[in-house]
């Protein structure tokens, strides 16, 4: 209640009646207002300015992608075949269109091998087709022998795009699948086809042209390396191809030693 006093002031500005503010705005405007902050005080933030921040809503963490791991030996054919077909090891898995592992005849006394498979390769999921396929089973076909009878592969198991030279860490990638391939075969001789198998197999830098004059072993072992050009090259090259028949003459006698 006002004093007589605040009663007179009021009535000698106009205000003949004095109302509570709750009654004049209302019980929710009132809340609100009730509710409204206090004034500040100098030297002293508003309660809203102490206040500490809100934390911000952690965010869930991303995921990493991790590739196949296989602990599985590589002591079966099955057991080479899912781990290439699977592989994610290098960047060539990306770009292909299909793993070659390889084919021909798992117990074959001659094991060729490759720099990586071709464009025809990619698409058929099948090493030397097309025209260097053709020409290679010429080749064999010049000592008495069909691509049945001998194991084909690459250093290689995917496709380099545009066909160019396989890196050293994809070759390195590719290494154990070849390693295992060989162990399990234990051929008589490999045929190297090419400057990268050459090189991969034989850990040197020696062109092919140097390679070619000698017999060879695959490092770590008693098994013998002939090194010839690949048929790449030779339809490239055509007066090389009387090089290349040196070569399989000499493959024919290591193998029938």
């Amino acid at each position: 209640m006002l004093s007589a006093r605040q009663q007179h002031c009021l009535k000698g500005i106009g205000i003949h009646r004095w109302l509570e503010r709750s009654a004049i705005i209302g019980p929710s405007e009132a809340k609100v207002a009730a509710e409204a902050p206090a004034a500040v005080i100098p030297g002293e933030l508003p309660a809203i300015a102490r206040a500490e921040p809100p934390q911000k809503k952690a965010e869930a963490p991303v995921p990493e992608i991790s590739q196949p791991v296989f602990d599985l030996p590589l002591d079966n054919w099955d057991a080479i075949s899912h781990a290439i077909h699977a592989c994610q090891a290098c960047e060539l898995a990306a770009h292909c269109t299909q793993k070659v592992p390889g084919i021909g005849n798992q117990q074959a006394d001659l094991m060729i091998i490759g720099e990586g498979p071709g464009h025809d390769e990619d698409i058929k999921g099948e090493p030397f087709v097309g025209r260097s396929g053709q020409l290679l089973d010429k080749m064999l076909a010049a000592i008495g022998m069909e691509r049945s009878q001998v194991f084909i592969t690459n250093i290689v198991k995917c496709r380099p795009p545009n066909n160019r030279d396989p890196h050293v860490d994809e070759v390195k990638a590719c290494d154990h699948y070849l390693q295992a391939q060989i162990k399990l075969i234990k051929p008589k001789v490999i045929l190297s086809v090419g400057r990268i198998s050459a090189h991969s197999l034989l850990h040197t830098t020696d062109p092919v042209g140097r390679l070619i004059q000698q017999m060879h072993r695959l490092p770590g072992s008693d098994i013998p390396i002939k090194v010839t050009y690949h048929p790449a090259y030779l339809l490239r090259n055509p007066p090389a191809k009387s090089i290349a028949w040196q070569d399989m003459k000499s493959l024919y006698q290591t193998l029938n030693q």
